[in-house]
């Protein structure tokens, strides 16, 4: 799936204050989106679009903060963007698929596989997906936030070469001497809080924001995937990232590709505690590449199960890493600090290890 483009387009590139799409801007996005499509390239649409189009067939003029108002604009607005993304695509003679996606969808293993499985057979079949998060179903706790998240979790997904997150400006902007200068490119590694940026103003209808955009290219380039960010409204502006142009601003994708279980419990599995480790726990973790063992362990916090992922965490707050738990949190709890021989005692046929060194990933 090396030739996978994820390509996401945004509320205020799509919808004009009014609540009305832009179809000159639809259009010729799709154009584009076909023409990867014929050349053999794999395109995925991650479109936002349905709750602003939702609110203004609904008379709404500014985004309410209300989740069943939220909701409802979403179940009026939904089915007909996709319905115009269906005549959009049919006059290319390229057929898209709608696909909605909770982040629960991705939090367990088995959905997360089906859901890539069924992506993997859409792209060799021919059709284009267009995915957005399924606002109607999901909850404050269950969603992605924005879908510039989204958009990155489904570049991982699909071990996509590119993710294009297409937005109202043509890259970001740095504060300079005679005004803000665009940034080219964010050296790999950055951390998102690093990057100095000039204070512009947002359009104010969709979700996300900068912020967004820079967590989820740290989150996508993490794994690998190139992340770009530029202006939505530019003619050509999607082929010429897939050809790899010097457009908008570029994130490289980072050396040293995580495996897909490790992507999938870093940026998909949500964190339902914290373990604290001590100092030689920290060193066998990063250094050795060992199994956590109760010795190492002083402090445990949440409530989670056998199967849970928790946060790892050092004893002066530092991340360490995130694994998936063979205790829960009581029975962590009763072996704090004890050798295996003596956690043994105290749980009989539970296992040696808290976190097996294979469903660990370290930050």
């Amino acid at each position: 799936m090396s030739h996978v483009i994820v390509i996401k387009v945004g509320s205020s590139t799509l919808v004009d204050e009014q609540g009305h799409l832009r179809d000159d801007v639809l259009d010729a996005r799709v154009a584009e989106i076909a023409a990867l499509r014929d050349a053999g390239m794999r395109p995925v649409l991650v479109s936002s679009g349905a709750i602003a189009c939702g609110l203004g067939v609904l008379g709404i003029a500014a985004r309410p903060d209300a989740l069943p108002d939220l909701q409802a604009a979403s179940a009026v607005g939904q089915g007909a963007l996709f319905a115009r993304y269906i005549a959009a695509f049919s006059a290319h003679g390229t057929t898209p698929a709608q696909v909605l996606l909770t982040s629960a969808d991705l939090e367990q293993r088995t959905s997360y596989l089906n859901a890539r499985n069924t992506l993997e057979r859409l792209l060799e079949l021919g059709a284009v997906p267009v995915i957005n998060e399924n606002d109607t179903t999901a909850t404050d706790e269950l969603t992605f936030g924005d879908n510039d998240v989204l958009a990155a979790q489904v570049a991982i997904l699909l071990r996509a070469r590119t993710l294009l997150l297409l937005t109202d400006r043509d890259g970001l902007y740095a504060p300079g001497a005679d005004g803000p200068v665009r940034i080219g490119e964010v050296a790999a590694g950055t951390r998102p809080e690093d990057v100095e940026l000039a204070d512009l103003p947002g359009s104010g209808i969709g979700s996300g924001g900068i912020a967004s955009k820079l967590a989820s290219a740290s989150i996508a380039t993490g794994c690998g995937v190139t992340c770009i960010i530029a202006s939505g409204r530019d003619a050509g502006v999607i082929p010429a990232a897939a050809a790899g142009e010097a457009i908008g601003t570029r994130f490289p994708g980072r050396e040293g590709e995580a495996n897909s279980f490790k992507s999938w419990l870093r940026h998909a599995k949500p964190s339902m505690g914290t373990i604290t480790v001590d100092d030689g726990a920290v060193r066998a973790l990063l250094e050795k590449g060992t199994s956590l063992l109760p010795v190492g362990v002083t402090a445990c916090d949440g409530r989670f199960s056998a199967g849970d992922a928790v946060t790892v965490m050092g004893p002066d707050g530092t991340e360490v890493g995130k694994g998936i738990v063979e205790m829960s949190h009581d029975e962590v709890a009763k072996v704090l600090g004890m050798r295996s021989d003596a956690a043994r005692e105290v749980l009989p046929g539970a296992s040696a290890e808290i976190i097996h060194r294979d469903r660990l990933v370290v930050s």
